[in-house]
């Protein structure tokens, strides 16, 4: 697999996933500085460099505040930390499920703002029932990610050193 380095803004917000050649290239332009590197190094007739894993942008880039992402499953479970929103239990994704909050059957959609993590046990006992119908109260109410680096979430979290930067800004 090719290595890759995150670029984090000047905010230290995610903002994308870059070749080390074009990471090299913004730090030789001095657009960005090295935030974290492996120990590996490039070695050049004069000149080494560091191999960068996490750079940061010199000048702040503005992101846009909407970000329209489709809802999905892995979206839903990240956006929820992998954790029940009725009862808090973190049993790992295998054994979550997404619930409607306001169910199907009564006319909701599969929107971000409709659908929350639960485990098996609190999506059987809620069952086609509204919260207040089921007396089960929401940890959180659900909304669309409006982050952009949320679209990276899955490949920050699968990167050690990448991991600390995922939940920055959510």
């Amino acid at each position: 697999m090719k290595q890759r380095v995150l670029v984090l803004n000047a905010s230290y917000e995610p903002l994308q996933i870059v070749s080390v050649r074009r990471a090299i290239v913004l730090i030789l332009q001095e657009k960005a500085e090295l935030v974290e590197a492996a120990e590996q190094q490039l070695r050049a007739t004069a000149l080494a460099l560091d191999v960068p894993l996490v750079i940061r942008l010199v000048r702040y880039i503005r992101i846009p505040h909407r970000l329209k992402l489709p809802c999905s499953r892995r979206g839903v479970l990240a956006r929820d930390h992998d954790t029940c929103q009725y009862c808090g239990l973190q049993p790992g994704r295998a054994q979550l499920t997404i619930d409607h909050v306001v169910p199907r059957s009564q006319g909701g959609n599969t929107v971000w703002d409709n659908v929350v993590t639960a485990c098996r046990e609190c999506n059987r006992k809620k069952g086609g029932r509204t919260p207040e119908q089921a007396h089960m109260l929401l940890m959180t109410r659900p909304r669309q990610p409006q982050y952009v680096a949320f679209a990276l979430l899955g490949e920050l979290e699968s990167h050690d050193v990448w991991r600390k930067y995922a939940y920055a800004s959510f």
